[in-house]
């Protein structure tokens, strides 16, 4: 496994043939990151991760100055999973002065995570466009924990023509249930402990939406789909939502978390799932911690 910056990347780059595939992370390394790795070698011949704490996608409250760097265990991980090249750039190196001219996510970026952290997915696009560029993939995975970041390279690709697949891979959990992250590590036990509310809230909804679809077939609205609806028609996709918020409430009332979003929003548009809507959708959720800002989700279909 080889390790460098620019300069060695476009050397080792020139030198290779067949396909490639890109994992980009910003280094502090889990089982869950080894997973998008693994997958990126079984669709190409030749694996590059990059290992890069863009300054660019954090606020300026934020941990950009905090955020773990263990690269002597990054290395050793990306070894475990057979990466071929870490491709670890200085920052002045990927920011030589600060840029001018970056990508802007439009409207789909400045939305939930992107209402949260204005900016933060122009910051995202603009260093993975970099990275496309200096990389030049066929194949780039990510993880589908931060679905919203998903939808938006998605888009790029499309909209800026770049010829590579991406493929995402489902979110990796823990034993008890919390999403993989990088910003776990910021986590005292009890504030885990009170994260667990956050898949606790998914896990209510995707039963809703099980015992909805049961009830109907594949149709948006259920009777008794959420306690306490009386047998009343209800609209399943507001009845999911609110069961995600009927956990996450009392919490947030006991103080244990504060709620930064819960929405049912459509997959393609991240635009909130209108009532009766029928298709593929996703229930964004968000919440601080103990200080630590927390992202998960769960796919549905109407």
């Amino acid at each position: 496994m080889e390790v460098g910056g620019i300069q060695a990347l476009r050397r080792w780059r020139a030198e290779q043939s067949g396909r490639v595939g890109l994992v980009p992370t910003m280094g502090a390394l889990h089982s869950g990151h080894q997973a998008l790795m693994t997958r990126a070698r079984s669709e190409s011949d030749l694996v590059v991760a990059s290992i890069f704490v863009n300054p660019l996608q954090f606020g300026a409250d934020e941990d950009f100055v905090q955020y773990p760097r263990p690269i002597e265990e990054d290395l050793k991980k990306c070894e475990e999973a057979g990466v071929d090249f870490v491709f670890a750039p200085a920052l002045a190196e990927m920011y030589p002065s600060a840029p001018e001219v970056r990508v802007v996510a439009g409207r789909m970026g400045a939305v939930f995570e992107g209402a949260a952290r204005p900016g933060h997915f122009d910051g995202v696009l603009t260093v993975v466009a970099k990275l496309f560029t200096l990389i030049d993939p066929d194949v780039t995975v990510f993880g589908l924990k931060d679905i919203q970041q998903y939808v938006l390279v998605k888009r790029m690709i499309a909209d800026l023509n770049f010829d590579i697949e991406l493929i995402g891979l489902p979110v990796v959990r823990d034993a008890d249930g919390l999403a993989m992250s990088s910003r776990n590590t910021y986590l005292a036990a009890d504030d885990r402990a009170r994260a667990l509310a956050i898949p606790r809230a998914l896990n209510a909804a995707a039963e809703v939406a099980e015992r909805g679809r049961g009830a109907t077939g594949s149709g948006a609205s259920v009777a008794g789909a959420a306690a306490g609806s009386g047998g009343a028609g209800v609209d399943l996709p507001a009845a999911v939502e609110a069961a995600a918020l009927a956990e996450l409430e009392p919490a947030a009332e006991r103080g244990e978390l504060e709620i930064v979003y819960c929405s049912l929003v459509e997959a393609a548009t991240l635009r909130p799932c209108p009532p009766g809507f029928t298709g593929s959708a996703l229930l964004l959720v968000s919440a601080t911690v103990g200080g630590t800002h927390l992202i998960d989700n769960l796919p549905l279909e109407f």
